[in-house]
């Protein structure tokens, strides 16, 4: 039985090449509002690489940046991953063998995806094997605790 999606998945169990851009998407939109966007960019950055790796993502060229450092001109690499498509710091390599684009087309968008967070963290982070360390020990969601009253009348000391 010849399955479509075959070629693009290397293990059984590893999730498909569709599922892994809808992740990316997810998390790199997440990323801009959230509180640890550093994990979140690493992690789209690491999927990216083991993609490309894998031959389910392709760089296709360079872009100029939207939001260059130190206000000064700066590209990004173009990556294209099925309908998708992702911008990640460039290598040295990928000036040599990349085209480069000029400026990012504002009209070019990426479909949407329906995936929240935790499922598209969920979902890459088993595909590269980070794990997300909290700063912060107290970050865990903290329990609710009921109030404690005293009957009227009763003092608290």
């Amino acid at each position: 039985m010849n399955n479509p999606n075959s070629q693009n998945e290397s293990l059984p169990h590893s999730p498909s090449t569709v599922n892994l851009a809808q992740a990316i998407f997810t998390v790199n939109r997440h990323a801009k509002t959230a509180m640890n966007p550093k994990f979140l960019y690493s992690l789209k950055k690491k999927a990216l690489i083991r993609m490309i790796q894998e031959g389910r993502a392709k760089k296709t060229g360079l872009h100029f940046s939207n939001n260059p450092k130190n206000s000064q001109q700066q590209s990004d690499v173009l990556v294209t991953c099925g309908a998708y498509t992702f911008h990640m710091p460039p290598c040295k390599e990928d000036f040599h063998n990349l085209p480069h684009f000029g400026r990012l087309d504002q009209k070019t968008r990426n479909p949407r995806s329906n995936m929240n967070l935790m499922e598209a963290k969920k979902i890459l982070q088993a595909y590269t094997g980070m794990k997300e360390k909290h700063a912060n020990p107290s970050y865990s969601k903290k329990q609710y605790k009921q109030p404690v009253f005293k009957p009227l009348g009763q003092s608290y000391y």
